[in-house]
């Protein structure tokens, strides 16, 4: 069973995994459809105060760690 917390970190490694993708000096490997889709994701993907604020309305689903 996923714990509130665990997701809420889940979420933001998501991001992180993602802006490594885009960017050829981290990861260099990557194909240009993958970086791309990737990009695509990251334009709509919500931002630390949107994460947060989902967390302030549903601790039940996402809660905070710090």
């Amino acid at each position: 069973m996923t714990l509130p917390h665990e997701r809420f970190r889940a979420v933001m490694e998501v991001e992180r995994f993602l802006m490594a993708l885009v960017d050829p000096s981290v990861t260099p490997r990557v194909p240009s459809t993958v970086r791309r889709r990737a990009a695509l994701l990251l334009r709509h993907y919500p931002t630390l105060f949107d994460i947060e604020r989902m967390a302030d309305v549903a601790p039940d689903i996402l809660k905070k760690e710090w």
